[in-house]
Parts: C-alpha cells; structure tokens; sequence
C-alpha cells in the first residue's frame, strides 16, 4: 500500500475513488479551492463533474498541501495552466526522490513548454512519470475497465506506477517515451476539437474519420521533430486517446467544437464547457509547428477558427483544395 496525494479535484477525484477502492492505498485529495472540497465532504462526491461516484469515507480531503511532506507519489490532475504555479506549492514539501505523476494533458501556452519539462525545472528533486491515455474520469471513477500508459525516464519510478495503480478494471503498460506519450496526450484534444467542429457542422463519419487519420499524421510528424518514437502514437496515448476523444461526449474538447461548428464563439464555447485544453493547446501546437518548421494543416486551420476569426466552413474547404499528395509522404 502506498500513500498518495492526488492534486485536482475533478480527474483527480475519480483516480482517488479507483485507486482506494482497488488498492486500498492511502489517498489525500488537495484541492486549491476551499468550496471545492467543503462541497466534496457535504456532498460525498464531486457533484460538478461525476455525480454519483461517491468518494469513500476512507479517502482524505483537504487544502493544506504539507500533507505532501510525507508521501510516496504525488500525483497531478489539474489543467496545464496552473500546473506551473501548483508545482511551485508543492516544492517546499517533496522529499527528493518522490514520484511525481501528472495525470494532466496539455503543453504550456506561453513557452511551448511539455508538461515534463515545467516539472523538470520546477520539481527537480522529484522523479517524473506521466500517466496518460483514453481514460475519462466519468468511467474511470465508476470502475469500467480502462488501459493507460505510464512513461518515465526511471525505469523504476513507471514501474512502481504500474504496480500501484494496476488493477482488474486498470491496466496500465510502460513506455519509456516521454515527450511522445505527453505530446499525444496533448494533441489529440487540438484534433478533438476538430471533430467537435465538424459534428456541429453536420458533417458525418466520413469526415471525422479523415480528420482523425490525418491529424493523427501531424501529431506523428510534430512528434519525430522533437524526438519522440513514431510508434508511440500507434498506441494508448496516441490512436487510443485520439478515439476516446474524438467520439466521446464526455469529451469537453469535442463538445466545444461541436458549439463552434453551431456558430458560438470559441472564447463562449469554452467558457460554456469549461476546461477545454484542445482551446489553449491548439495556440502552442502552432506555435511549435512553426518553430519546427512542421506541415500541420488541420492545426492551423483550427488555429485561424480559434484565434483570426476565420469561417469555419471555408477553413474546412481550403483543407480540401490543399494540393494532392502521396498519402504515405514522408514524416519529415
């Protein structure tokens, strides 16, 4: 049994439910947010975001982050854009050596950042790992078998994630390809949001199914750039989440897309689902693509809808007069 801090209260909590109930570890939920967690113990659930999964008496909630001091794992589940200024609560309190797992996807939109490196330097003395992969927090915290990936340059740190969170209903694999599971973490919501947009539009599975495919290619040809193995996203983190959250109206990324299909704004799209990390991760995407000198046509499309105010209808179109190419062209 280990003792785990879970930061976040939404994909978090359902983590914390699944792992007290199939490990018995010992779980602390810290939320940053005082009326998230006196809603929590009145309501025995996170009521926002999974009514009806009921937090175990066993499981600890509270504000106060030195319950970090004596940890085995810490565990992030909180949306890319505070990861930065949470991290920088916890330092004082991490023991070198812990585990430090984040269960978030994104990329910082400022720098460009992977969520790996913001750990690196603000976290030094802790061990990273990133557990990620086609895993709602509606369905993980109701026990419906789900499968993830756990990557770690330690060996031993994805290791012990494996072991700790393994279960009949949780299975989880290593890999040891960081910058390619975070990357298909983080993509797949810019190509969910797509999909969001092309559902919205009345469009059908035909073009969902190619704006999958090829942005699963962009994803790939993003991801060679920065090092990171092509088969990773054959796998979990890439094709895996991509389906889950292309298809899924769990998926906020998707249901945003699908309100900017209708015609909403994308700032009033976003502010109607929530936390939409496809939104602020679409800006660094392009912004890498271009760093990187990367071919992504469906990112910067999305990236005209988003931020230029461009007519969702004739950035689709201009997709489609896109030169003809060999399907099988050349990553890079």
């Amino acid at each position: 049994m280990a003792k785990i801090t879970v930061l976040g209260g939404g994909f978090g909590t359902a983590l914390a439910v699944m792992l007290y109930n199939t490990q018995q570890h010992d779980i602390t939920i810290w939320s940053a947010i005082p009326e998230e967690i006196e809603a929590m113990r009145r309501d025995g659930e996170q009521a926002k975001t999974l009514p009806g999964v009921k937090i175990p008496i066993g499981v600890s909630l509270t504000t106060d982050i030195s319950v970090i001091d004596d940890t085995d794992l810490v565990l992030f589940a909180i949306p890319s854009a505070y990861v930065r200024e949470t991290c920088k609560k916890v330092a004082p309190h991490l023991k070198p050596g812990t585990i430090v797992c984040n269960a978030g996807k994104g990329i910082e939109e400022d720098s460009f950042k992977l969520m790996s490196t913001v750990f690196q330097e603000e976290l030094p003395q802790g061990t990273y790992v990133v557990i990620t992969g086609p895993s709602h927090a509606e369905e993980v915290g109701r026990g419906i078998p789900t499968s993830v990936v756990a990557a770690s340059s330690s060996a031993m740190a994805a290791y012990l994630v494996q072991e700790w969170f393994s279960s009949p209903v949780f299975r989880v694999y290593i890999n040891d390809d960081v910058t390619g599971c975070e990357l298909g973490g983080a993509l797949k919501n810019v190509i969910a949001l797509c999909a969001g947009v092309s559902d919205g539009l009345g469009y059908g599975d035909n073009t969902k199914a190619m704006l999958m495919t090829r942005g699963l290619h962009e994803i790939m040809r993003l991801g060679q750039a920065l090092g990171s193995r092509t088969n990773t996203f054959a796998g979990l983190t890439g094709l895996g989440d991509l389906i889950v959250t292309c298809t899924s109206m769990h998926s906020r990324n998707r249901r945003a897309g699908m309100l900017i299909g209708q015609g909403v704004r994308p700032e009033e799209a976003v502010e109607q689902v929530g936390t939409v990390e496809g939104y602020y991760c679409c800006r660094a995407a392009y912004g890498l693509a271009k760093r990187y000198d990367v071919e992504m046509p469906i990112t910067e499309a999305l990236y005209s809808v988003l931020y230029e105010e461009a007519d969702v209808r004739e950035a689709v179109q201009k997709l489609l007069d896109r030169p003809k190419k060999h399907e099988y062209e050349k990553l890079n």
